[in-house]
């Protein structure tokens, strides 16, 4: 039964049920930053969120929380907000990073691609579906591994999405933000921000996603070294982006 504001009887009704396998999951949840003009169903994001409340914590303490923000004035605002500092940070990034020189200037170039699609991001970001805060509670001073406790999280949540047929990305931009997040939407002092989540129906479609060959990433009994099972299955997209092996920063050595 559907109430008057739209949130179904769901205390009473199943997760929705997903045709994408756990491994072809794994290996097919791009970054999504362009998505359809449709909201996302409270029942999609009832199912996505408590896929990311099923991640592990330290000690189950979970101190995960998360703000979801759709249409309501905050979430407006909130939008309007980040969608600020992601176009003064990109900005920023386009410039020092020449995504406007070399093979940037070469229209169809992966360069230029990725500039164009985060540009139309930017752009457009007051204008995104769904827009999700992760954030972790404080139970002691802040340590190198607290965020084992919130980012596995936040992977559930966009595998869940990837899973219904929707998409998302993380970013960071909420931290140019971050005091006037809090103040509108009255996040404590000593809960940690840690990223920002936008999901919706991709405008695109998820593929496989192309990293650096296994035997480049893992090492066996010494670092540099592969073991023999390190090897890409069949039709494995890759990058050339990252680290090249054998480079002094890849190492760990200061030069």
């Amino acid at each position: 039964m559907r109430t008057d504001d739209g949130v179904s009887n769901l205390g009473s009704i199943s997760l929705p049920l997903d045709t994408v396998g756990l491994l072809e999951g794994l290996a097919t949840t791009r970054a999504i930053r362009h998505y359809r003009d449709e909201p996302v169903p409270v029942e999609a994001l009832r199912a996505m969120l408590f896929a990311a409340t099923r991640a592990p914590s330290g000690s189950n303490r979970q101190p995960f929380r998360f703000v979801v923000l759709t249409d309501g004035p905050a979430a407006r605002a909130a939008k309007a907000l980040i969608g600020d500092a992601a176009r003064s940070f990109w900005r920023a990034k386009r410039d020092a990073d020449g995504y406007e020189t070399g093979s940037g200037e070469v229209d169809d170039s992966p360069k230029a691609r990725m500039a164009q699609t985060m540009q139309v991001f930017v752009d457009n970001f007051h204008r995104v579906p769904a827009l999700i805060l992760p954030c972790l509670v404080r139970y002691r001073d802040p340590t190198p591994t607290e965020g084992a406790s919130i980012y596995p999280a936040c992977q559930n949540l966009l595998l869940a999405a990837r899973a219904l047929g929707y998409g998302g990305v993380f970013t960071g931009w909420h931290f140019g933000v971050e005091r006037q997040l809090r103040d509108l939407i009255g996040i404590p002092d000593g809960t940690f921000m840690a990223g920002t989540i936008t999901i919706g129906k991709p405008a695109g479609h998820h593929g496989p996603v192309r990293r650096r060959p296994m035997a480049e990433l893992v090492h066996g009994e010494r670092w540099g070294e592969a073991p023999d099972w390190a090897i890409d299955p069949p039709g494995t997209q890759f990058t050339a982006a990252g680290p090249r092996r054998g480079n002094p920063s890849a190492t760990g050595d200061v030069k």
